[in-house]
């Protein structure tokens, strides 16, 4: 899937206006990204937006006039998440507080909504503690994620970082094995998931960066007998799941 910068997040969940997204910031409520103008009188509402941990990108009026649909932005629109999002630190005490090795997915760039639902509802479903995505370039916690991962979205942690390489260094510091998936690894069958596990679900159309895939242990993959070259991102997540839910008995 090709990237697109472009895409208009989900209206059910956004914030038009100075007051309103300032309030919203003020409040503490969940916010994803913060679209502003070049405007000025902007720049206290982009301090806000970054240190509330949220991605800030500048648009053009007309970009914001066609998000609001209209309506009076005042050079800002913000969309707000279906969850909050929690730190790495979180999910590695997730896992230590139930007194087991930690199992934690790691979403390099899953830009599609549907299949970023769809990662969390298996992940919740196979026992994992949490999902890893990177600020940019990746699907959020909007109301479509919420929806595709029937409802597993408000009960499984999900970690946004703005750096993926430095949260998997972070990892490795923790004892846990980073495993990527990747065409050219060893049969995820044949791969032992033994201990606290980490899995790499690339991107839809690029499949893991460069930089991450260096930074894993292991590559794994799964058979392709077809013509098809690969599966939905979505689906070779779960098939790697259950393998790790299946050696872990």
């Amino acid at each position: 899937m090709a990237r697109n910068e472009n895409t208009t997040p989900e209206k059910e969940n956004m914030i038009i206006g100075r007051n309103p997204v300032r309030e919203a910031l003020l409040s503490g409520q969940p916010i994803d990204t913060v679209y502003v103008s070049g405007g000025a009188g902007l720049h206290e509402l982009r301090e806000m937006a970054q240190q509330a941990g949220a991605v800030v990108k500048t648009v053009s009026d007309q970009k914001l006039s066609q998000m609001a649909g209209g309506g009076v932005h005042q050079g800002v629109v913000a969309f707000g998440a279906c969850a909050s999002y929690v730190s790495v630190e979180d999910l590695l005490a997730a896992a230590e507080q139930k007194g087991k090795a930690p199992f934690i997915i790691i979403c390099d760039e899953i830009e599609d909504p549907h299949n970023l639902g769809a990662i969390i509802r298996t992940a919740e479903a196979a026992g994992a503690d949490g999902i890893i995505i990177p600020k940019r370039r990746s699907a959020m916690l909007t109301p479509t994620v919420h929806k595709t991962s029937a409802g597993a979205a408000s009960w499984l942690p999900v970690a946004r970082v703005p750096n993926l390489a430095a949260a998997i260094d972070m990892l490795k510091k923790a004892g846990v094995w980073i495993y990527g998936t990747d065409m050219h690894g060893s049969m995820y069958t044949e791969t032992n998931f033994d201990g606290a596990v980490a899995l790499v679900i690339g991107s839809e159309g690029f499949g893991m960066s460069r930089l991450i895939k260096e930074k894993c242990d292991f590559l794994v993959k799964l058979p392709m007998l077809g013509k098809i070259t690969s599966l939905n991102a979505s689906v070779a997540a779960g098939i790697f799941m259950y393998e790790v839910v299946r050696q872990r008995g």
